[in-house]
């Protein structure tokens, strides 16, 4: 008897929090862009990004999409 071979079905669902270089590939600003919107306080920490204990520095992808649809340039 031969057994039926059924693929798996693997759901990946995205991290909120993400490294610079993915979120830079995900929202088309480069690395060095999103470093100036953080540096210049454009984005704060605990809002658009968060820094982590060993001082990564994670973008929050809610905080950037809530960003983008606020339309804030700076504060």
């Amino acid at each position: 008897m031969e057994t039926e071979f059924r693929p798996q079905q693997i759901v990946v669902t995205p991290a909120r929090k993400v490294t610079l270089a993915l979120a830079a590939a995900m929202t088309g600003l480069t690395r060095k862009a999103i470093e100036g919107k953080i540096a210049r306080g454009d984005w704060l920490d605990g809002r658009e990004y968060h820094r982590a204990p060993d001082g990564c520095i994670y973008v929050d992808m809610r905080g950037y999409e809530q960003w983008v649809e606020s339309g804030r340039a700076s504060r």
